[in-house]
């Protein structure tokens, strides 16, 4: 592969089923815009599904937050147009989280309908896990919605445990211990993108 087709870490291109080309990258600043200008396109299931509440707008402060990782503790990854960041619409986002001195991380992942089932939910859990064993944790885990069955049936088939939350019905705990877990949370499969 020649250096001017190389790509950036965590940089990569991906296929839809339906032919579209998405840039899988880390999230950018610039990113903050383009993902608040398209909040409104969001069903309001799909923003209780990964916000567990619901709103008509993506607030600035919330928007800029996401979009500034804390290197030392946080990853996030976009599924985006092949556009400069700031440009690019943003179909999907994914995003773990390190607390403090912890051997785990948190995880969420949002992605939207006009790209879903396409297989950029899998891809994208599975760069989280790969980010998670990269600096050694111990588990993957997050919150889901008890009817938000098709992250579910995602996570379980990536060797997820689904355990009821106590604190709050209707919702569940998703746990990948990620020194037990086979390859089905894995690298990801080769690219179907050119």
């Amino acid at each position: 592969m020649s250096a001017q087709k190389r790509l950036p870490p965590w940089h990569e291109k991906f296929r839809l089923r339906d032919g579209r080309e998405l840039l899988i990258r880390p999230i950018r600043q610039e990113d903050a815009a383009p993902i608040r200008g398209a909040f409104p396109l969001l069903e309001p299931h799909e923003i209780r599904q990964r916000f567990l509440t619901t709103m008509a707008e993506l607030p600035a402060e919330q928007a800029a937050r996401l979009c500034s990782p804390d290197p030392r503790s946080e990853f996030a990854l976009v599924a985006a147009e092949p556009l400069p960041p700031g440009e690019a619409l943003v179909g999907a986002v994914a995003r773990a989280r390190v607390p403090n001195g912890a051997r785990h991380a948190e995880c969420a992942i949002l992605v939207s309908r006009f790209i879903a089932g396409q297989g950029v939910g899998r891809h994208l859990m599975r760069r989280l896990v790969k980010w998670a064993r990269g600096r050694n944790l111990q588990q993957l885990h997050g919150d889901v919605l008890d009817d938000n069955q098709p992250m579910l049936q995602l996570v379980k088939s990536l060797g997820f445990r689904v355990l009821p939350s106590h604190d709050t019905p209707g919702l569940a705990r998703v746990v990948l211990d990620l020194e037990t877990a086979g390859d089905k949370a894995g690298d990801p499969d080769p690219q179907p993108a050119a």
